[in-house]
């Protein structure tokens, strides 16, 4: 049985990142994966990295649950938006307080470190008010380049699915009700490898 971790970053419960991620849950679950839900909103935790990589900041209780939720899970989805060409304070604090050297990666004098969460996968399911055209040409993706290329690969997951959606503020019911099952068909098609 796959298990599958949904981690929703949005701060606010109950937004569109909700119900993509209530999705993707459902269609996950329906098709047979163990799935677990971690929403970043509910931890409790100090989202600055205090000192750096230099070490002596405490992991607080929650931040060592999620930790141990990523640890279980075969396929991790980013569920989360994306504000000013980039990703929400709470999830690159989240980031930036857990994946640690030791724990995510480990660097071992070679150029590039090694990934300590191999064996993996991923899907990043975003929603933005931009248009595809100006988010690509004018922010080169640059909150995927920085999720993706910059953490999640870093740290060993290599095979990473995407979902976006564009121009959130426009969309009708009709098109987020066309969104909302897509993204839990995309949960039943990771469900099943």
């Amino acid at each position: 049985m796959t298990h599958i971790l949904v981690i929703e970053a949005h701060p606010d419960a109950g937004r569109f990142s909700s119900a993509l991620a209530d999705a993707y849950a459902d269609g996950a679950a329906r098709a047979g994966a163990q799935v677990t839900r971690l929403a970043l909103r509910d931890l409790r935790f100090d989202p600055i990295l205090r000192g750096g990589f230099r070490g002596g900041q405490t992991l607080e209780p929650d931040l060592l649950s999620a930790r141990a939720a990523i640890e279980a899970a075969d396929h991790v989805v980013w569920v989360t938006p994306v504000w000013w060409g980039s990703l929400p304070a709470l999830l690159k604090g989240f980031i930036d307080r857990a994946f640690l050297p030791g724990w995510a990666f480990e660097n071992n004098g070679a150029a590039l470190p090694k990934g300590l969460l191999a064996g993996r996968t991923a899907r990043v399911i975003s929603s933005m008010d931009s248009p595809w055209w100006w988010y690509w040409l004018k922010h080169g993706r640059a909150a995927h380049r920085s999720l993706i290329g910059s953490t999640l690969n870093y740290v060993g997951i290599g095979k990473v699915s995407e979902t976006t959606v564009y121009v959130l503020r426009k969309l009708d019911e009709g098109a987020r009700s066309a969104w909302i099952a897509r993204a839990a068909a995309d949960g039943a098609r990771d469900a099943a490898g």
